[in-house]
């Protein structure tokens, strides 16, 4: 047959289709042969020859069944419809065999004098297909995936869950109702936030906030939740977006206990600060103090420490006193005043402690201790709403030297065994700061009952007014080297010595008590120079006192005919202040000699001065006047015009006040005074 004969009449109008962006193709009579096709047609599947037989012109497609529904729409006039039909052909432009699907349909047309055929029209749906293909794997995967995930999570302790891209929780996750207890209707949504400790809920709702607007790769937080059983422990989550292109379609997360991790970082993290906290600290008090900054809140809401003075030979039983030290508490609970001493009833669970040395622990509900454990009577060291209470005595060297009250209140998980431990370990670490500490407590305990026992009242003696100040250093170490006297000779003379014993410890303070009743024996022995007295003192101290060196003034308050004088000496000491009635104030120096101890053949020379009614002398140590920032005149230049504007206040009152303007705050030496004023009656001491 010829093209001409085969190729359809223009009078049938087909031509309408050319430009379709549909693919047309029109076929007449029952061996369907090809009458029209259009353009869109013959790019897609090639120009095939008009005439022939949709058969022949598509072999590939025999065994489809397509030509069958030709048949049909041919015989019957009905339409039929294909969705997603797949072609298998070699396509224009390839040499292999590749398959594409289409939307088609088949309808019956009328062709002219009388002929019937067929037209049919087709839609390429390719990408649509492949596209909902590739979901569906996709989503396949992802369930295989999940379920390999949480069969893998279920065996070990991670709990897998999926949120919306938003972040509420979307699937169930058997892991994370396991261990909160939470059901699917609890958990949903944001319900999860409910199972999160009550203090750490504004942290991660913050952070998962924060990170539902970055969107970073990975997001990883730590928090506690609420277990099934009850109590709380530590979770570290670790979630992923899941993206399709530049949009989150949801997060995929697990969430692992790491409870021991973060006990043992934690225990390094606090006994690093511990060490810190304690590392420049000599006094216990200090030392206790800074244990309590570490421990609240981290590890306790409450910590208070009682010191226990007498507890080195207290017998059992008998009645204890202790100094509450330290109170701490964290933010938002009322607190108790420190340094207060309290009577401990022997059976107080308080004693009970101190007694057995070891730790004593009780959990109880919030508010409700057991019977027992705060006992009429007995000092409020029990927190209100405390719901957990460790008493560890703080043992060192086989002495219990304080006790460490730590608790938890309200809904904080209560004090347990690993909280107990890392107390023990705090203590323990601080084992020889604490000794060394509670060494030097006990000696300067016995330098200060030593040397306060020397500084005795000072005597009454008509037509004078004799006043003493003594004020220790802050400074743990900083005790024993100053010391003052007073008292009558059998003449009638009135002796005043002040001095200084090098060094700050125990055995500066026996020396200072040993000098000082030295001095009191030759001046009682002898009515002598004070020169000469100090001379025999200095010879003395070297005999006794090979590396003794000490700084000192002796004086005498003489009654000769012409009115009171006074006779003084100076060994290295700061010198005198004289005061006048006028406020005229000057130092004395004219008998400066060497300090004691340091020349070895001494001859410490003696000055007179007039003492008129209303003159004050003064005698100080340099802890008064020394500053390290400046020289030792600038200091005494300071003192003479605090006296000379002093200089009409009554005795006591001008004391104190040098005192109060002089003293830096947390001076670091002892300061001892005494001053002496010749009264006419109208000044009174």
């Amino acid at each position: 047959m010829s093209d001409e004969t085969e190729r359809p009449s223009s009078s049938i109008g087909l031509e309408v289709f050319e430009t379709a962006p549909v693919a047309v193709v029109v076929a007449r009579g029952p061996e369907h042969r090809i009458a029209y096709t259009n353009a869109l047609y013959r790019e897609t599947f090639g120009d095939r020859p008009l005439g022939r037989p949709l058969r022949d012109a598509f072999p590939d497609l025999a065994q489809t069944g397509y030509w069958d529904i030709f048949d049909r729409v041919l015989a019957t006039g009905r339409p039929e419809k294909v969705s997603t039909g797949p072609i298998e052909l070699s396509y224009p432009g390839t040499t292999e065999k590749t398959t594409r699907y289409f939307n088609f349909s088949v309808s019956r047309a009328a062709l002219g004098e009388g002929e019937r055929g067929v037209l049919a029209v087709l839609v390429e749906v390719s990408e649509q297909v492949e596209a909902a293909q590739n979901i569906r794997v996709l989503a396949e995967q992802r369930r295989r995936a999940l379920l390999r995930y949480g069969s893998l999570v279920n065996a070990g302790s991670q709990m897998v869950w999926v949120t919306g891209p938003m972040g509420g929780m979307s699937e169930p996750s058997p892991g994370w109702q396991r261990v909160t207890g939470q059901t699917w209707e609890q958990l949903r949504g944001d319900g999860w936030i409910d199972a999160v400790h009550p203090d750490d809920r504004a942290a991660i709702i913050t952070a998962w906030g924060r990170a539902m607007a970055e969107v970073p790769a990975t997001f990883t937080h730590v928090y506690r939740l609420r277990l099934a059983g009850g109590g709380y422990r530590h979770f570290a989550i670790y979630a992923t977006p899941v993206r399709d292109g530049d949009n989150v379609i949801e997060w995929v997360g697990s969430s692992a206990d790491i409870e021991q991790q973060w006990q043992a970082d934690r225990r390094e993290e606090l006994l690093a600060r511990a060490a810190a906290a304690t590392a420049d600290t000599r006094k216990l008090e200090e030392m206790l103090d800074a244990l309590s900054h570490v421990i609240v809140p981290d590890v306790a809401d409450a910590c208070r420490v009682y010191l226990l003075p007498q507890g080195l030979d207290r017998p059992p039983g008998s009645p204890l006193s202790a100094e509450r030290v330290v109170t701490r508490t964290r933010e938002g609970l009322p607190d108790l005043p420190e340094h207060r001493a309290e009577h401990l009833d022997p059976g107080s669970p308080l004693v009970r402690a101190i007694e057995q040395g070891h730790p004593l622990h009780a959990v109880f509900p919030p508010g409700n201790p057991p019977p027992g454990l705060a006992a009429p009577g007995n000092a409020p060291w029990l927190p209100e709403r405390a719901n957990s209470v460790v008493l560890l005595p703080v043992v060192v060297d086989g002495t219990t030297a304080a006790l460490l009250v730590s608790s938890t209140s309200g809904d904080r998980q209560p004090l347990g065994r690993p909280e107990i431990a890392l107390l023990r370990d705090l203590i323990d670490q601080a084992h020889v700061p604490l000794r060394n500490a509670l060494e030097f407590q006990r000696t300067r305990q016995v330098a200060l009952a030593l040397q306060r026992s020397l500084l005795t009242a000072p005597p009454d003696v008509p037509g004078l007014d004799i006043a003493v100040r003594y004020r220790p250093s802050v400074l743990g170490a900083e005790v024993g080297g100053d010391w003052y006297d007073s008292f009558v000779l059998r003449d009638g003379a009135v002796v005043l010595t002040i001095g200084d014993v090098a060094g700050h410890d125990l055995p500066a303070a026996v020396t200072m008590s040993q000098m000082r009743n030295m001095l009191r024996g030759f001046a009682l022995d002898r009515e002598e120079p004070t020169g000469e007295i100090l001379r025999r003192l200095d010879m003395a101290v070297q005999t006794l006192y090979p590396e003794g060196i000490a700084t000192c003034i002796l004086a005498r308050v003489e009654r000769p005919a012409s009115g009171l004088r006074l006779q003084y000496s100076v060994a290295g000491h700061p010198p005198p202040l004289l005061v006048d009635p006028d406020g005229t104030a000057r130092f004395l120096t004219g008998a400066d000699n060497p300090l004691i101890g340091l020349v070895p053949d001494p001859a410490p020379t003696s000055a007179h001065e007039p003492l008129p009614p209303g003159s004050t002398v003064l005698l100080y140590t340099d802890g008064l006047v020394e500053r390290r920032e400046e020289d030792l005149w600038t200091g005494l230049e300071r003192l003479r015009h605090a006296a000379a504007a002093a200089a009409g206040q009554p005795l006591g009152v001008l004391c104190d006040e040098l005192l109060a303007g002089l003293l830096p705050t947390g001076g670091p030496d002892d300061v001892a005074m005494l001053a002496l004023r010749v009264t006419d009656g109208r000044v009174a001491g």
